[in-house]
This record gives C-alpha cells, sequence and structure tokens, in this order.
C-alpha cells in the first residue's frame, strides 16, 4: 500500500489489521487539533527542545503532502507551534504536523485544513535561536520515526512504517 492523498482517510485500525508488524504504532496519546483529523504522507523530521526556528522555517518550504514530526522531547513548558506558523504550512501544501511538544493558538489551528497531533497546548512562546537537527532519526514513545518513512495519523493513533 503507498501513501495516501492527504484528502483521503485511512483508518489506523483498519492499516494495521493488514499490514500489522510492518508498521510501528506510537501508544503515546497525542491530541487531535488540527482542522483534518486523518492524514499521511512522507516525514520530515526535526528534533528541537522549546525552540521552533526550525519548525518555522522548514513549514515555510513547500510541502509537497508530507508530514513534519518534530520531536520536541514531551516538553509543554513552551509551544512549538502556533497559528501563523500552521497557517504558513497549509499554504506551502504540508498534510500535517506532529508535534512530541505543545502548541498554541489551539481554536484558530483548529480551523485550519491541516493535521495537527500534539501533547497539549501552553500560551508560551518559544526560543527562536535556531537550535535542533532537521531530518535526522526521532525516538518518540520508544518508535524510531526516520525522515522519508510515511505516516498515519488518525483519532485512534498514529503508525509509522518500520
Amino acid at each position: 500500500m503507498t501513501a495516501s492523498p492527504a484528502n483521503a482517510a485511512v483508518n489506523t485500525a483498519d492499516l494495521y489489521d493488514e499490514r500489522g508488524e510492518e508498521l510501528n504504532s506510537i501508544s503515546l496519546q497525542f491530541q487531535s487539533l488540527g482542522g483534518h483529523t486523518h492524514f499521511s504522507g512522507t516525514v520530515r523530521t526535526v528534533r528541537c527542545l522549546e525552540d521552533n526556528a526550525l519548525v518555522k522555517s522548514i513549514l515555510a518550504t513547500p510541502g509537497k503532502g508530507a508530514v513534519l514530526v518534530v520531536d520536541g522531547g514531551g516538553s509543554l513548558r513552551t509551544a512549538l507551534m502556533g497559528d501563523l506558523i500552521a497557517a504558513s504550512a497549509v499554504a506551502n501544501g504540508w498534510a500535517g504536523v506532529v508535534i512530541n511538544g505543545a502548541i498554541r493558538d489551539r481554536e484558530a489551528i483548529a480551523e485550519l485544513p491541516l493535521g495537527v497531533k500534539a501533547l497539549g497546548s501552553n500560551p508560551r512562546k518559544s526560543a527562536k535561536a535556531g537550535a535542533g537537527e532537521t531530518d535526522v532519526d526521532v525516538l518518540i514513545d520508544g518508535v524510531t520515526i526516520r525522515a522519508g518513512a510515511t505516516i498515519w495519523c488518525d483519532p485512534d493513533g498514529i503508525l509509522v512504517e518500520r
């Protein structure tokens, strides 16, 4: 099975039944916070802690239906994405963003045609120094997520190609 277009709803439960051990399931309970509840695509990654400059710069580039996976270390102390960065992601053709951390402006983000999974929200802005790494393997909830893999997200959870 190939990655589905961002507008096609793929149910993760059905996909897991079909593909099983070809997929890793992230058991961490992310919240669905964007306007699209079902989204999938090729993974790009960012590893950063309480600094969203790399998130902003990547989402300002053509996404071509990709999903940005951000390993924010699970920190809820600052938001790694707000409504302006999310709107930039929409304008640049990203299917979604998965953030192991917090967002802000959650009501505005819920209105955008973008898939967003995050641990929660915090109105506090993050640093803007550009600290972090891009397109590296990230480890979230014991699951390694590699740039170039395919990811599927819906209200049931998150599946990633092994």
